[in-house]
């Protein structure tokens, strides 16, 4: 169970979607358009390879094997929503490749500043990892700055399952909750390499709170960052992993991953606030409270990762319509359609009780493997979201396992108000890629 963040007031709505609280995202499975671009890319150069078989996504999140299709480098980017289908068949590329990109004009508070934008679709790995393809949003600074600028892989929090809220999209609009992070770190001449997550913007059911999922995601869009074309980057620049609560969840998880998922990159630090650390105790904090709507939309994103956990034969018949419809919802419409709700009332079963459920919630849940870089792991005492001892516990984790943590508890802080405290989180950052030491609180 992961949460989304930010009080309501700064959350006009986009369309259908929100902000903050609220986003998250992903189009309905279009076979015709999805030929379509198959084709397209056939032309522009990827050709069919003669290596044999490979599972591939489809609309709908099904799979099918076919032929691996050679990677090529990036192909033209389709115009309008079509951008978020990938092809058919995925190239045999590696995690992190740039099947297309497109740069957006800078709006609301990046309007006016010295940077590009660019959306893009990537190769990533899903949590049984097969490749998928996941879209996101890079953030250039001023070309002057480029040479020398670390990249962060940010992970934003909660958008919502919906089909209207990705964050790639919503930061195009110059409407996201989150995105007064991308003008701070303008400012600072730092790179933004953020994920839409698996599912988010692409076809399929976001696969929420699946941790290895969000951690492939989340590194993969630093890669991408890193081979866009002409961003005039460095070939090795310092790598760094921000987010706040379902983004604290993503981050951490990337620090956890990093070190056998991509030892290449020059990963120097972690900063996760809000941190889901334990997704059974967050689940049972939440259950039958405002926040109840996300225990569902985790149960929906683990069945969309584990289809053997059969989330479909568990649903009670009169809450059918409602569970189909928080697939298309942003989280400002989702939380008030579910608050108050307990698992009882939409499950057969209590899942966080069933073994095999419960297997999976343990799998998607962080401390298990040590961090080779510094974190900075932040919460508020307060926090009725996210159940603030099990973030302390994932600090104590940590530091027993000779982690350099700094843990920072905001004593009169909720979930909220945690979130704004990026001074102290950028500061952190600004710290490690200037070279200083951290001091561990362990």
């Amino acid at each position: 169970m992961s949460a989304g963040d930010r009080r309501p007031d700064r959350c006009p709505m986009s369309g259908p979607g929100g902000t903050r609280p609220g986003r998250g995202a992903y189009p309905g499975g279009m076979p015709a358009a999805r030929s379509v671009i198959i084709a397209i890319a056939v032309v522009l150069g990827l050709t069919v390879a003669a290596c044999g078989g490979s599972t591939v996504g489809v609309p709908g999140g099904g799979r099918v094997a076919e032929a691996a299709v050679r990677y090529n480098g990036p192909v033209a980017a389709p115009a309008g929503d079509a951008f978020y289908l990938p092809p058919r068949v995925l190239p045999a590329g590696h995690p992190g490749d740039i099947l297309w990109s497109r740069r957006v004009p800078p709006a609301g508070p990046l309007a006016g500043l010295d940077i590009e934008l660019h959306q893009v679709l990537y190769l990533s790995t899903d949590a049984s990892g097969r490749p998928d393809a996941v879209s996101g949003m890079i953030m250039l600074p001023a070309r002057a700055a480029r040479a020398h600028a670390p990249v962060i892989g940010y992970a934003t929090g909660t958008h919502g399952l919906g089909d209207a809220c990705a964050p790639s999209k919503l930061l195009a609009a110059g409407t996201d909750a989150w995105i007064d992070d991308f003008a701070l770190a303008a400012g600072k001449g730092w790179v933004m390499a953020a994920t839409d997550y698996e599912g988010s913007g692409t076809p399929g059911t976001p696969t929420y709170s699946v941790g290895r999922s969000e951690g492939h995601a989340v590194i993969d869009a630093v890669r991408a960052a890193q081979r866009l074309p002409d961003a005039g980057l460095a070939h090795d620049p310092e790598v760094a992993y921000w987010g706040y609560s379902q983004g604290g969840g993503g981050a951490a998880w990337a620090g956890e991953l990093t070190r056998t998922y991509a030892p290449e990159l020059r990963t120097v630090a972690v900063v996760a606030g809000g941190v889901p650390a334990d997704l059974i105790r967050v689940s049972e904090t939440v259950d039958g409270a405002a926040w109840a709507g996300v225990v569902f939309m985790t149960a929906l994103g683990l069945d969309a990762a584990y289809p053997e956990l059969r989330l479909n034969d568990h649903v009670v018949p009169s809450a059918r319509a409602d569970l189909d419809r928080l697939r298309t919802l942003c989280l400002k419409e989702a939380l008030p359609a579910f608050a108050g709700k307990h698992i009882r009332d939409i499950l057969t079963v209590d899942l966080l009780h069933v073994p095999q459920w419960r297997a999976r919630l343990t799998e998607n849940s962080l401390g298990r493997t040590p961090l080779t870089v510094p974190v900075f792991l932040y919460h508020g005492r307060k926090d009725t979201v996210v159940a603030f001892n099990q973030a302390e516990t994932l600090a104590h984790t940590y530091c027993a396992a000779g982690v350099n943590v700094t843990w920072r508890p905001y004593n009169d802080d909720d979930h909220d108000a945690a979130s704004y405290r990026v001074g102290d989180a950028t500061a952190y950052l600004a710290d490690r890629f200037s070279g200083r030491p951290a001091t561990s609180t362990c």
